[in-house]
C-alpha cells in the first residue's frame, strides 16, 4: 500500500509535469491573440486584448482545405503501403520457421537497423531517387515515408505477433487454412491493437513532417499542412503571429485524434512487451 504522504508527492509531481508539458501549447494560444510588435516585445505576457488578426490572416493566406485534403491523401496512401508491407514481414519473421535461424535474425537485424539512421540525412539521395524515377508532387513523398516507417513497425509488429501462442497457428492449420488465411483471418484480427498503435504513430509523423516536404513539393498545390507556416515567412520580414496562429490549427486535430485513440497506443505499446 502507498502511504498518504507518498501519493501527494505522486500527485504534485504529476501536476508539475502536466504543468510543464502543457507550457508551451498554451503559450502558442497566448501568443496567436498576440500583434508581432508584442511578441517580439513582451512574448511572456498576456495579450492587451483578444486579437483574432492572426487567425483571420491565416484563413486568408492559406487554403486548409487543400491543405487538409492533401496530407489526408498522402497519409492514408502511405499508411495502406506500409501496413501491408510491414504486417506481411512482420508476419514472416515471427510466425514461420527459417531453415537459417541465422538468415531470420539477418533480415531482422536489417529491417531493424534503420532505427538507427535518422532519415533526415537520406533527404539527397531520396531526392535523387526521385527524380530519376520520373516522381513528383504528392506521390514523391508517399515513398519516403513507407520507407522510414518499416523499422519502427516492424519493432511494434515482431514483438507483438511473437507474443501470440503458436497453438493459434497449429490449430487453424489443422482445421485447414492456407498461410493467408492464416494472416489474414486468424492473425490479422487478433493485431488489432497494435496495429492501432503503429497507424497512430505513422499518422501522426506524417502530420508533422517537414523535411521531405520540403525538398519533395514544388507545386504549392501539393503543399501539406506542414508546408503551410512556411508562407508567413519572407526573405526579410516573419509574420510571427501568423506562424502561431497556423501551427495551432495544425495542432488542434492531432490532439483530438491523439486524445480520441491514446487508449489504442498504450494497449499496443505494451502488449507485446511482454515476449520478444
Amino acid at each position: 500500500m502507498i502511504n498518504k504522504k507518498k501519493k501527494t508527492a505522486m500527485y504534485i509531481a504529476m501536476i508539475l509535469i502536466t504543468v510543464l508539458v502543457m507550457f508551451p501549447f498554451l503559450w502558442m494560444i497566448i501568443l496567436s491573440f498576440k500583434t508581432n510588435a508584442e511578441i517580439m516585445s513582451s512574448p511572456l505576457s498576456l495579450p492587451e486584448t483578444l486579437n483574432f488578426d492572426n487567425y483571420k490572416n491565416a484563413f486568408a493566406t492559406l487554403d486548409f482545405l487543400q491543405l487538409y485534403a492533401n496530407t489526408f491523401f498522402v497519409c492514408i496512401a502511405s499508411l495502406a503501403f506500409e501496413l501491408v508491407i510491414t504486417f506481411c514481414s512482420s508476419f514472416v519473421l515471427s510466425r514461420m520457421v527459417f531453415k537459417s535461424a541465422r538468415l531470420k535474425k539477418m533480415i531482422y537485424g536489417f529491417l531493424i537497423m534503420g532505427l538507427s539512421i535518422s532519415p533526415f540525412i537520406l533527404l539527397f539521395p531520396v531526392y535523387k531517387i526521385s527524380v530519376a524515377l520520373g516522381l513528383h508532387g504528392k506521390v514523391a513523398l508517399i515513398f519516403p515515408y513507407v520507407a522510414t516507417s518499416i523499422s519502427f513497425n516492424t519493432l511494434l509488429l515482431v514483438g507483438y505477433l511473437k507474443a501470440l501462442p503458436s497453438e493459434i497457428d497449429e490449430a487453424a492449420v489443422i482445421d485447414g487454412c492456407t498461410i493467408w488465411d492464416l494472416m489474414v483471418r486468424v492473425i490479422l484480427p487478433m493485431a488489432k491493437p497494435v496495429i492501432a498503435t503503429v497507424v497512430i504513430f505513422n499518422a501522426l509523423y506524417i502530420w508533422n513532417e517537414f523535411p521531405f516536404a520540403s525538398v519533395m513539393l514544388r507545386d504549392v498545390t501539393d503543399y501539406t499542412l506542414s508546408m503551410g507556416a512556411s508562407f508567413f515567412k519572407g526573405n526579410y520580414t516573419v509574420d510571427y503571429g501568423g506562424i502561431v496562429a497556423s501551427s495551432i490549427m495544425i495542432i488542434i486535430p492531432e490532439l483530438i485524434f491523439y486524445g480520441l485513440f491514446q487508449k489504442n497506443i498504450v494497449e499496443g505499446m505494451t502488449a507485446g512487451a511482454v515476449k520478444g
